[in-house]
Formats: structure tokens, sequence, C-alpha cells
């Protein structure tokens, strides 16, 4: 066949082989083992019923035909509702555009601010797409890590020696994923004082914002960083409707207008009746409240659980869906201890490694399972370390 494009051969899988614990626990389970399944960020719960039936009647509504090009005015209006919580700052519709997913929206941010060749900073641990998310742009990138022992929190001195001078965007992710951190108002404007000295985007990842831990920080919120941040989010994790593909990004409206034209040649506008689904359940908070309760106590029910394990040490884990275990003075190779924990206790997690070096000599446990489930784990997480160092003795 002819050549490829570089821009398509360019995206390469993300992660380290440590996503290989993800599929062989995965293909186990599926093969009928009792597999606990802790590896992976999909609510164990379905969408609330009042959302799906809001769909239901938007179909039978017959709302199946095209729609505008950044989103139904009432979707927009509900999103920028959702944005003003979000972030702090009052948003009005013309500056939020709805996307297919908070990817989509990572990928519309990134082809907004960065041309070919320009060069960002990705502040890690990262979800994983991260990276080859600016590699599909055609720009390069440096990754940063967060000291583990600094609570996975961005450092400035960090991030002013990475930048080069076609350094145009920084990234992050609060609450984070894969570490449960949520970054500090100080640290938010260490990094908001780079920005405005380099006249840099912020690209601010918020998918987790209502499942925080504490105060959740806009960055967009801090003086001076309306203007220069793009902030990204998703109905996946804050209504549990990872599988209908809704997010949106909130940025200056000179920005968005720009953006409709991305959308007029890669997704030409939205289904009808999920996003009028989509702006009931932000409209009404369906299953809000109750969806970031359910993970606040199951964050709590692990942490208590693995609390006073030997050589087992918690990291970030304040918000989010999961929680971040240092487990080097264990077994200094994650992915080798990830395999082993599957092996002999049938327990899947992801190694910390799969997600920057900042998280190696960790495992990233997902709160995706319920409470009873979590105990079982982390029982089993117990007994595992109790015997691997016995062994290894």
């Amino acid at each position: 066949m002819p050549k490829p494009s570089s821009r398509i051969t360019g995206i390469v899988p993300s992660g380290k082989d440590g996503w290989e614990v993800h599929f062989a626990a995965w293909a186990r389970k599926e093969a009928g083992e009792d597999i606990i399944m802790l590896s992976v960020g999909d609510h164990d719960f379905d969408t609330p019923s009042e959302t799906i039936e809001a769909c239901v009647a938007a179909v039978r509504g017959s709302n199946h035909h095209y729609t505008p090009l950044p989103g139904l005015p009432r979707l927009r209006k509900a999103m920028a509702a959702a944005s003003s919580a979000c972030t702090g700052v009052e948003t009005t519709p013309e500056e939020v555009i709805a996307t297919p997913g908070g990817q989509a929206a990572l990928y519309a941010a990134v082809q907004a601010v960065l041309d070919p060749g320009d060069h960002a900073i990705v502040v890690a641990p990262y979800y994983a797409t991260y990276p080859n998310t600016f590699s599909a742009a055609g720009a390069s990138f440096t990754v940063v890590e967060t000291p583990a022992e600094d609570g996975f929190q961005p450092r400035a001195d960090m991030i002013r020696a990475a930048l080069k001078p076609n350094t145009r965007a920084i990234l992050i992710n609060t609450p984070n994923n894969p570490t449960g951190a949520v970054y500090s108002r100080e640290r938010l404007e260490q990094l908001a004082e780079i920005c405005r000295e380099h006249d840099l985007w912020l690209l601010s990842d918020e998918v987790y914002w209502t499942l925080g831990g504490g105060e959740h920080v806009s960055p967009r919120s801090l003086p001076g960083m309306a203007e220069r941040t793009l902030v990204i989010n998703s109905m996946s994790k804050s209504h549990g409707m990872t599988g209908w593909r809704m997010g949106w990004l909130t940025g200056p409206e000179k920005m968005i207008t720009l953006l409709i034209n991305l959308n007029l040649v890669t997704t030409y506008g939205l289904p009808a009746f999920i996003s009028i689904a989509c702006a009931e359940a932000l409209e009404q908070h369906y299953g809000v409240k109750d969806i970031a309760e359910r993970y606040a106590a199951r964050r709590t029910v692990l942490l208590d659980a693995v609390r006073g394990m030997n050589d087992v040490t918690v990291r970030g884990s304040e918000g989010g869906m999961y929680v971040m275990l240092d487990i080097s003075d264990v077994e200094p190779d994650d992915e080798k201890f990830a395999f082993a924990f599957l092996d002999k206790e049938k327990v899947g997690v992801m190694p910390g490694s799969s997600f920057g070096e900042a998280a190696a000599g960790h495992i990233r446990i997902s709160l995706c399972q319920p409470e009873p489930v979590l105990r079982e784990a982390a029982a089993r997480l117990r007994r595992f370390v109790s015997s691997y160092r016995r062994e290894a003795a």
C-alpha cells in the first residue's frame, strides 16, 4: 500500500508493558477465574436511571438529526453552568464546546495551541493518552515528574528547568489519574506564575473534579489565567457515563469559536438524543452526589484496610477513583510485583510505571468495586506482601 502519514504512524501505544498485567487479568477473568479487577477506571455501576430515561424519551421524541457544531444550545448552557461550578469562574455558553468524551476535548485543546515543532510540558504521573496526543499534533514534549515523597505535587523549579524557547503549553491533571493527588492552591499558583511569565497555555484536565478529597482549585480561577487556560471536562466520572462519550472544553470565547471549525472536520456535531440526556443530567445533577459519596467511602475503606501494612506507603490518594501505594520496599520492580500479585492472589492492579517514571515502584488500585471486594483485595495484599517478604528472605 502507499506510505501512511507520519502523523498516524507516530501515534504509538501508551505506557509500559505494565498494561499487560491488566490484559492478563482480564483474559483470566473472561476464562472463568475469580479475579478481582482493580486495574481499570470504569464504574462497576450503571448510569443513573434518570439519565437513561431522559435518553429514551429523546430518542422517542424524534431527536435523530444533526446538531450544531459546538453542541446544542441547551447542552452548552448546562455545560457552562457546570464549568462555573468546577472552575470558580462564571462561564458563558460561548466559552464551552461539546466534544465526544474528555479525550476528544484534550485532543481539541492540543490541536488548538500547538503547531508541528512546538514543545509542551506534561506533568507526570499522567493519564496514558497524554504523550501521544501531543505526538498526534506533531509536537514534542518533556515529561516532568512529580516526586512521590512530595505527595505527587508539581514542583515549579522542575517545570522551569524543562522550559524551552518553543514551549507553548503545560498539561496538568487534578485530581490526578493515576495518583489521586489533588494539587494544592500554592502549587497551582506557582504554575500560573510560570504561564504568565512565559505566555504559555495551561491545559487543565479536571474530569475528576467532583471526586476530590478536599477543595478543588482550578487554575482557571487564578489571576490572569482565564485567558490562557483550557479546561478539559467529561461526564464519564462525575455522572457515571463512561460509555456515553460526552465531554467539553472550556476556554476563552475567541479560542472556542476557532475550535468550532475543528468539529466541522472531525465530529460534525454530536448525537441529538445523547446531547439532550446529557443536558438534563447536568441540569438536574443526576448521580453526582451519590457517585462522589460512593468513591469517598470506598477510598476510606481501602486506606483504612491498608493502614499499618508493613513496607507499603500510601502516596497521593486524596481524590479521584484510585489509590496509589508505594511498594518499592517490598519489590522495586512494580510490574514484577503486579504480575506476582495476580498469580498468587488473583487480584489485578496496574504497575505505577505504566503512567510515568514518577510512579515507578508503586501500584495503582482502582476503587471501581464494592466495599466488600476492596476489603478482600486489601486482605489479599496484606497476605501477599507478608509472604513475598518471607520468600525474598
